[in-house]
């Protein structure tokens, strides 16, 4: 099954996509509450209006296929980390901890973009994509989860591009947090949910999602991965999220960038130079996953920010009475 929303001139629809068609959800049912009742409750509901005319997917506009709860996105590929290292921090590296566990950050599910939604960037000179896959969590969800129990939670699967400004990133990074500002002003989804019935062919022995991915930069191909090259599989991902905390239905988990070009950064940090050079105002990334589909971005204009002042020096006086003496 493929879960969407889209545009048309009499509002928002939410439901399926069911060959060239996309047919709303009955009751007027959102994705939120599909996710909420789980993979079960969706298939009885395709069953229910799989012939429903629907309309022409070709006349409606796509839009993000999920409102996220929460975006938590993972660096799981270490041949990202190895590149991308050198281009953000100075230094090519994996550093020990990254073994440990995965790691990941969480960025601003506020400025979730759609298919073919133009990405507004800061002023950086420095624009990035990466290319990625994310699980959309279904159902209940859950704290401390087994990776078994977080399989279970796994609703489907679609592409994602978190748009980065590496200049900035660079930047906060150096301060031991982020990335944010480097990150969080948009995130592309889409086109659709496939879900994880339909992607379970793709799975290996090991429990790994072998799709393949590749990116284009206006129609030259950047890079391309297979996504099963990720150092813990999607389960493993979502049930490290949920140690301690909670994943609930409609949280999205990203892969993090693939490996062999998943992003100009790498690319960058590997030849020591900005080849190919940063994203501008026109290109168009197209990222194309096996057993998903198509995600297009156009990059829109820049859209520059109010200034804000450096820190400023201060005494360190710890009293008020102290502070005026100084």
């Amino acid at each position: 099954m493929r879960i969407a929303r889209w545009s048309t001139p009499q509002g928002v629809g939410e439901g399926f996509v069911i060959g060239e068609r996309v047919v709303p959800y009955p009751d007027g049912l959102t994705v939120a509450d599909v996710l909420a009742r789980g993979l079960d409750e969706a298939h009885r509901l395709s069953a229910a209006v799989h012939d429903d005319d629907g309309t022409a997917l070709a006349d409606v506009r796509l839009l993000a296929p999920i409102v996220p709860a929460a975006i938590r996105d993972f660096v799981a590929f270490e041949e990202h980390v190895e590149g991308v290292s050198a281009s953000v921090d100075g230094k090519s590296e994996v550093v020990p901890e990254w073994y440990q566990a995965p790691t990941f950050y969480f960025t601003n599910p506020h400025t979730v973009l759609g298919p073919g939604e133009a990405v507004r960037p800061p002023v950086t000179a420095r624009l990035d994509f990466e290319l990625e896959v994310a699980a959309v969590v279904g159902g209940p969800g859950g704290a401390n989860l087994t990776p078994a129990d977080a399989a279970a939670a796994i609703f489907g699967y679609t592409i994602m591009n978190d748009w980065s400004a590496r200049d900035l990133q660079s930047r906060e990074m150096k301060v031991r947090l982020g990335p944010a500002k480097g990150k969080d002003f948009g995130t592309s989804l889409g086109p659709w949910i496939v879900t994880a019935d339909e992607l379970e062919p793709y799975l290996d022995g090991d429990g790994f999602l072998a799709v393949r991915a590749e990116v284009f930069v206006n129609d030259e191909r950047i890079g391309h991965d297979l996504v099963s090259n990720m150092g813990w599989p999607f389960p493993e991902l979502i049930a490290y999220a949920s140690r301690n905390s909670r994943v609930v239905a409609g949280d999205v988990l990203g892969s993090g960038t693939t490996g062999n070009g998943g992003c100009l950064a790498e690319l960058w940090g590997r030849r020591g130079e900005l080849t190919p050079p940063p994203l501008t105002e026109g290109d168009t990334v197209r990222m194309v996953v096996e057993g998903i589909g198509e995600l297009v971005g156009p990059v829109g204009a820049a859209v520059a920010a109010p200034e804000l002042p450096a820190a400023r020096v201060r005494s360190r006086a710890r009293t008020r009475d102290e502070r005026v003496a100084l």
